[in-house]
């Protein structure tokens, strides 16, 4: 609505907001994790809920100058203002993310300016169609990203639509506006709710019921991938001759420990001919906890013009050395383990193309009472990674970005090197079950009652087929949250409060990481498979599911979708980010495995 075109009405946001408890409520924000809608996916550009709530609301707010007849001085209208403020003040605290009390408020403020307007022009010659007192209009963020805009419209009352040409943006956007509305108040279809007949008594809010089904077959899943590949994640024995040496491992001898994480250095043959035969290691570090009275580090022993690794715990007597590994400088600089000779970035490039970069199992993370029991790596651990192949490898080409892909250089150039051959073995059993496991929820879905109309999502399905379609994008989501952890690109961090294994994106970028960590999907910790689907299912418990939403991948310049809508976006910065290319590195996980990913694909 332009000056021009229609009556116009100064909004809050022209005027003043009460910023300081915005950014208080957005900093907080970044801080909370189980439950976020950022949790669900991952998505380089988060932008926080608060924010985007509070611009919507003053958006659409009249500013009290803009009502001289009911506020005629200015003290008059600051007292107004300063009430607009508590109820934004109260909007942003992440506490009252969906207090209803809360956001009727906002929405009561809302629907009165939005009456204010359509009074204002009742002579409009388009009133009927553009100022229906009893129609809010319509949201649209023609740029959609992570979301945030078009959750927190939908959030305040308002129908929703989101675009983007990014077919990751565009899945996000339908997992987080599109589908809850749709099975808002729905009971679980699983067959663990009909054999507990009270949790059908009781009453399901919002999207309650979706995320139950998306924990009840996440275990499914994780049940038979471990029946396909569980053998390819071993435990791990202590023997009584390792607690003998270690007394840390007394209360574990004889036990086999559940493995965590296997922590690998990548190798290139010594630069120095005479150990031209050698694999040395580029480790960037040989610390493996650094919790002060609990530290541990790989000590590598050097012996018979070759080496291995063991692990120590306590004190490192060579702090530093410990601390850098075989590394020498920044960038790609290390040291030949055995001869000192110096390893150079050129060097390992020449070694990468050539296709001669390798790994080497370090040491392995396994789960012990009270805390990380680290251990030295032994050869049944190290054939156990090597013991398959997978069927599927993704061969899509890495851009030559150094920018933003720092592997290439380094003879990494498609996304299949960016995981080892368990890892591919893994996500592709995962992926495949996220097929299996649709069909099961169809099954169960139809016999909870809801109907069998054999329309999906896209044809605006509410029952069986559509319901199936949707919990199995949830665990195409939990997927991905996995291959986020289950790449090459994933290291150890070692701090006191974390010793956990890092995801891929630790930034907007996918860097070259000599030492990596690879996880087990079947554990306790560190990015394991129901790990992720929890994260997943507390995210849809608490999305609204309210209003109607709309996602579609549409290219912003030739849309008309605004037309007719309020329109709030974050524009995208030039290529400050580069979104396509980082967003096929999940392509690898869901595509073509759960219906609506494949049918976005492929559109691109």
């Amino acid at each position: 609505m332009t000056k021009t075109s229609a009556a116009y009405r100064k909004k809050l946001i022209e005027v003043a907001l009460p910023l300081e408890a915005i950014n208080k409520a957005a900093a907080r924000e970044k801080s909370i994790r189980h439950g976020h809608p950022s949790t669900l996916h991952l998505w380089w550009a988060r932008r926080p809920l608060a924010a985007a709530r509070a611009v919507i609301f003053a958006q659409m707010v009249d500013d009290p100058s803009a009502h001289p007849d009911l506020f005629p001085t200015e003290r008059k209208q600051e007292k107004e203002r300063k009430r607009l403020f508590k109820i934004i003040e109260e909007l942003v605290r992440w506490e009252n993310t969906n207090n209803e009390e809360v956001l009727q408020a906002a929405r009561d403020e809302i629907w009165q300016s939005w009456r204010h307007a359509c009074a204002a022009n009742a002579d409009h010659p388009r009133a009927k169609e553009l100022f229906d007192r009893h129609t809010l209009p319509a949201f649209h963020d023609p740029f959609a990203g992570g979301g945030a805009l078009p959750l927190e419209a939908q959030r305040l009352g308002l129908e929703s639509y989101a675009s983007d040409l990014n077919p990751v943006a565009v899945l996000i956007n339908k997992a987080m506006i599109e589908i809850p509305p749709r099975f808002s108040g729905k009971p679980p279809v699983n067959p663990m709710v009909a054999e507990q007949g009270g949790l059908f008594e009781r009453e399901w809010k919002g999207a309650q019921g979706l995320a139950e089904d998306v924990r009840y077959y996440g275990q499914w899943m994780r049940d038979e991938a471990e029946k396909r590949i569980g053998h390819l994640y071993p435990k791990v024995e202590v023997t009584a001759e390792m607690a003998e040496e270690r007394p840390d491992l007394r209360p574990y001898a004889g036990e086999k420990l559940t493995v965590i994480a296997w922590l690998w250095a990548r190798t290139v043959k010594s630069p120095n001919p005479a150990f031209a035969n050698v694999d040395v290691p580029l480790a960037s570090t040989f610390m493996l906890s650094t919790k002060p009275g609990k530290e541990a580090y790989v000590e590598p022993l050097i012996e018979n013009g070759s080496y291995r690794f063991t692990v120590k715990t306590g004190k490192p007597v060579n702090a530093v050395a410990a601390k850098n590994g075989t590394k020498l400088s920044r960038g790609a600089n290390f040291k030949c383990l055995i001869s000192e000779a110096p390893i150079l970035g050129d060097y390992i490039k020449a070694e990468g193309r050539a296709g001669r970069i390798g790994a080497r199992l370090m040491a392995i993370v396994a789960e012990g009472v009270r805390g990380r029991v680290y251990l030295e790596p032994t050869a049944e651990h190290e054939a156990a990674a090597h013991a398959t192949s997978p069927e599927w490898r993704p061969d899509s080409p890495l851009p030559d970005d150094p920018r933003n892909f720092w592997t290439v250089q380094y003879g990494f150039t498609r996304l299949g090197d960016l995981f080892t051959d368990r890892q591919l073995v893994a996500l592709t059993t995962f992926s495949k079950l996220v097929g299996d496991v649709r069909e099961r929820i169809q099954r169960d879905a139809v016999s909870s009652g809801l109907i069998r109309d054999g329309r999906g999502l896209e044809q605006e399905g509410l029952g069986a087929t559509a319901y199936a379609e949707a919990v199995s994008l949830y665990l195409a989501f939990a997927l991905d949250r996995t291959v986020d952890r289950g790449s090459t690109v994933c290291s150890w961090d070692n701090s006191p409060k974390m010793e956990a294994l890092r995801n891929t994106f630790g930034r907007q970028a996918i860097p070259m990481v000599w030492d990596f960590a690879e996880g087990n999907p079947f554990s306790g910790s560190s990015g394991n498979w129901l790990n992720n689907v929890e994260w997943s299912s507390k995210a849809v418990e608490l999305l609204p599911g309210t209003s109607g939403g709309h996602a579609l991948q549409l290219d912003a310049t030739c849309q008309s979708i605004s037309t007719g809508k309020v329109v709030s976006t974050d524009p995208p910065y030039y290529d400050n980010i580069g979104y396509a290319d980082l967003s096929d590195f999940f392509m690898c996980g869901c595509v073509a495995r759960c219906a609506p990913c494949s049918r976005v694909y492929s559109q691109r």
